[in-house]
């Protein structure tokens, strides 16, 4: 079938590309431009292209990812949360406006290098989202958003392998690959979050004060997108004892810090819920959750609220539950659904 790509010149996307060609499908690779900082991503795209022989096009998609992406990073830190916008921008970039770019150009899936599987359950009547086979890459966290339609539509190449493979496959290929491993936000080059809110917004944030739980005073700061539950470093202040952000307050502008075990939660409440293997749940059930990529699944019973809400109860209080961040609900290897963390329980 004619299958499209979206290729960023690193190792993952390229070997995608190159065992879908293999397999004997019509390949042709897009590349999205997102932002101001390519880091010549395209250019390793189109060498990776000319080496397999497949056709490379670069799709602009600046408006539209800042309009969806980038507007609600930035918004969403000013509101005292932790956004993760890889979920946003495969749900409405990579498989919303690229994918329609591609199926306008004739492609029947659009691939990507991400490590995750996609399964029809029959008796279902739906696709499955399930973990890569290599559990350290595992990348489904940032595909629980997805739509049946966008799963349907979607290829993975790479989610029955092991990275150690993909790199070897890439090797053996001489594909001429970005060595560097793709950042978790791609849009800010160097990760620092902060600098590039001030820059964005163009305007000054509102300096605040950072108080323990009893209000007491123990510094300043310049702006609580500077901010995220659990930190530690880069506080600014001088305690006895190690302190972690505990809240994030934009109704007062403040910033509240604690003791380490201030920071673990019982549980939390979710809301933007996106069911995959199943609808809405009626009652109380048992999963595995994961309330941020790198942190390990915990078990938890998920209770409906009604509307679009859950309440999340762990076995084990869980340390640093951030509103703002997406939690996960699996069942075994299979993606249940996921949501937006909204609060969390002391």
């Amino acid at each position: 079938m004619k299958v499209a790509v979206a290729m960023s010149g690193g190792v993952d996307s390229s070997v995608a590309a190159a065992l879908l060609k293999r397999e004997g499908h019509d390949v042709f690779g897009l590349t999205m431009e997102i932002s101001s900082h390519p880091e010549g991503v395209a250019e390793f795209a189109r060498g990776v292209a000319a080496k397999l022989g497949i056709p490379h096009e670069t799709v602009d998609l600046r408006e539209i990812f800042a309009r969806d992406v980038i507007d609600d990073f930035c918004l969403q830190y000013t509101l005292g949360r932790t956004p993760n916008p890889c979920v946003r921008c495969n749900r409405f970039i990579k498989f919303g406006a690229l994918r329609a770019r591609a199926v306008a150009m004739g492609a029947e899936r659009l691939a990507t290098g991400h490590y995750a599987r996609v399964v029809y359950d029959g008796a279902l009547g739906r696709y499955l989202l399930l973990r890569g086979v290599d559990r350290r890459k595992d990348q489904s966290y940032f595909l629980y958003g997805l739509s049946q339609e966008q799963l349907g539509g979607a290829l993975f190449p790479l989610g029955d392998m092991e990275k150690r493979k993909v790199r070897e496959i890439a090797r053996d290929l001489a594909l001429p690959v970005r060595q560097e491993e793709s950042q978790e936000v791609c849009f800010i080059p160097g990760g620092n979050y902060a600098a590039f809110i001030d820059e964005y917004l163009a305007r000054p944030a509102a300096a605040g004060v950072i108080r323990d739980e009893t209000g007491r005073v123990l510094g300043s700061h310049r702006g609580i997108h500077c901010f995220t539950i659990g930190q530690r470093r880069g506080l600014g202040i001088a305690a006895r004892e190690p302190s972690y952000v505990l809240a994030v307050e934009p109704e007062t502008n403040a910033v509240v810090v604690g003791g380490r075990a201030k920071t673990y939660s019982r549980g939390l409440i979710a809301s933007g819920l996106n069911w995959i293997s199943r609808g809405p749940p009626e009652q109380a059930v048992k999963v595995m959750a994961r309330i941020r990529y790198r942190h390990v699944e915990a078990e938890a019973v998920l209770t409906p609220l009604g509307g679009d809400r859950v309440h999340l109860k762990f076995t084990k209080p869980q340390m640093a539950v951030t509103p703002g961040q997406a939690v996960v609900f699996y069942d075994g290897d299979v993606v249940i659904g996921g949501g937006t963390i909204e609060s969390r329980e002391a």
